[in-house]
């Protein structure tokens, strides 16, 4: 049985900001990376929708369906179950209140996730609150948002100006006044992801965005280098699993066009004299065919 550990709970986000304690995410996609980051002492796992890059192969993240990513948090849920997880809701599945609450306790009753995470601050105003005042855990994002990748005509660095900024540090402001227990932070100057830290009071963790918030966030994938398709600039890699696999599955393909592989080490063995009974039955066999 995997060693249990005490699970960090949602009261605890707004203590270890006040406390400026930093709490470690790490955007987890399946059963295997959910044991990894939990053996290796994640605080948080997040699945989210990036895994239709990650794991599907898709252009970006929205393509992404609510019953996808219930799979996948409950597989993530199975191999972090000591871990606090937060479920990204995908691109469509928060449009309106009444689909947004509807989606929100899916992700909370059947994938089992503490908290869900929407994109969009002021505009997201009514949304965000109604799924609080459902019950659920929300959180939301600022900053660079992936579900608008398309208003931005690509993934772009937002806040680039004083006046980008201030908008962004209005959004995060708007989430917190809408009831949401956290912020995500993501691709913005590392001046403008303090300024939005500062700016509320509620537990916030940054993706490219420096050091802001008392949470720091990195995609699995991208920390162990498994997805090596492209790398962003905030993307620190801790491990080259790409290049290992890459090779392992060279080596494999060798051995097998070589007749290396499978060898005795790796066969099962038959008793000696169980192999003189079946080849003198098979030598009999073959008389009788003659």
């Amino acid at each position: 049985m995997p060693e249990t550990r005490k699970k960090l709970t949602i009261p605890d986000l707004r203590e270890r900001k006040r406390r400026d304690e930093r709490v470690v995410l790490a955007s987890v996609t399946d059963y295997l990376m959910a044991q990894w980051a939990e053996r290796g002492g994640v605080d948080i796992v997040a699945v989210g929708d990036s895994l239709g890059m990650i794991t599907y192969g898709h252009p970006n993240t929205l393509p992404m369906t609510v019953d996808q990513m219930i799979e996948h948090i409950k597989a993530v849920r199975r191999g972090a179950p000591n871990t606090l997880c937060i479920a990204a809701m995908p691109f469509g599945s928060y449009a309106t209140a009444d689909i947004a609450i509807h989606n929100a306790l899916r992700l909370m009753k059947e994938a089992g996730a503490e908290a869900v995470k929407m994109q969009g601050g002021r505009e997201k105003f009514d949304i965000i609150k109604a799924v609080a005042d459902a019950g659920v855990p929300v959180m939301s994002h600022v900053g660079m948002c992936p579900h608008f990748v398309n208003s931005y005509g690509g993934f772009k660095l937002q806040g680039r100006t004083a006046e980008d900024a201030l908008k962004i540090i209005d959004n995060a402001r708007a989430i917190e006044e809408a009831g949401a227990v956290g912020l995500e932070i993501e691709a913005v100057p590392p001046e403008v992801g303090r300024a939005v830290d500062e700016a509320v009071e509620i537990f916030t963790f940054s993706i490219g965005a420096g050091n802001a918030g008392c949470g720091q966030l990195l995609l699995g994938a991208d920390l162990i280098g498994s997805f090596d398709t492209f790398k962003p600039k905030f993307a620190k890699r801790y491990g080259n699993v790409g290049e290992v696999a890459t090779k392992a599955f060279a080596q494999y393909t060798a051995d097998v066009r070589e007749r290396s592989f499978p060898d005795a080490d790796h066969s099962y063995k038959m008793p000696a004299e169980e192999v003189k009974k079946l080849e003198a039955a098979l030598k009999a066999t073959r008389r009788g065919e003659e």
